[in-house]
């Protein structure tokens, strides 16, 4: 009887000839690129690779810059790791924009208030001294 790959709730996970057959690619072009840092399936008790919705997308990238546009695989590593490092900064640039939001909510003034006044427009020394401000965690002055 096959083995089932574990349900996590609103994941899939594919075995590596299915990734194979759908991608047009050898399994062991998959266990190249998991050797090569380049893809990390997860693994069953089993040791059977299993294949995430993320790794997939992170196949199609690999295999359009191989494919289609020439690149090696120590090129792929570089792109891929940049890739990595600009969607950890802008989950960063979220954060402290949702931070500084609920900031000046606390200060009673409105997102809509932001949009209005346009914050970026406040002169720098200005915005400094609200972010400095901030950081103390003082209150506005009136």
């Amino acid at each position: 009887m096959p083995r089932r790959p574990p349900k996590e709730e609103g994941r899939r996970f594919y075995m590596i000839s299915a990734v194979s057959e759908r991608f047009t690619v050898h399994p062991q072009t998959l266990r190249l690129y998991e050797r090569d840092g380049l893809l990390k399936p997860s693994r069953t008790e089993g040791n059977t690779r299993l294949y995430t919705d993320e790794d997939l997308e992170r196949l199609r990238i690999i295999l359009n810059l191989t494919r289609e546009l020439g690149v090696n695989l120590a090129g792929v590593e570089i792109v891929l790791n940049m890739r990595d490092k600009m969607n950890r900064m802008q989950d960063e640039i979220n954060s402290f924009t949702e931070f500084f939001l609920l900031q000046l909510q606390k200060m009673g003034v409105t997102r809509e208030e932001v949009r209005e006044r346009a914050l970026a427009t406040i002169p720098r020394g200005h915005l400094k001294n609200l972010l400095d401000r901030l950081d103390e965690g003082d209150e506005p002055k009136k």
